[in-house]
C-alpha cells in the first residue's frame, strides 16, 4: 500500500468509525460497518457494507436512508466520490 493509499484508508477509517458510533445509538438493529477497497481502482472498488441482527431491520434501514445518506455525507466530507452508491453501499444480516 502507497503512502497516500495509507492516508485515505485512515479517513475512510476515520470516518467509518463516525458513522458506525452513530448508528449503533439510532438505527434499530445495527450492529457494525466495514469496507474493503482495492486502491489501484479506487473509488469504484470502495464497498461499505452495514450489518443488521435482522433481515427485516436491514431491510427498514435501507428503506428510511437515513444510514445511506450519512455515509455519503461522512465520504463526501472527505473528498470521496463513489461511482455507484447504490451498489457500493450494502446492508447485510450478521
Amino acid at each position: 500500500m502507497r503512502k497516500t493509499d495509507k492516508k485515505i484508508d485512515n479517513k475512510l477509517r476515520q470516518v467509518l468509525t463516525d458513522v458506525c458510533d452513530f448508528a449503533l445509538e439510532n438505527i434499530t438493529g445495527y450492529q457494525w460497518i466495514s469496507h474493503t477497497v482495492n486502491y489501484s481502482s479506487f473509488p469504484e472498488s470502495l464497498i461499505i457494507t452495514c450489518v443488521f441482527d435482522n433481515q427485516e431491520n436491514a431491510l427498514q434501514a435501507k428503506q428510511q436512508g437515513e444510514l445511506f445518506t450519512l455515509i455519503l455525507k461522512a465520504l463526501t466530507n472527505i473528498s470521496v466520490n463513489l461511482t455507484a452508491p447504490q451498489k457500493q453501499i450494502r446492508f447485510e444480516v450478521e
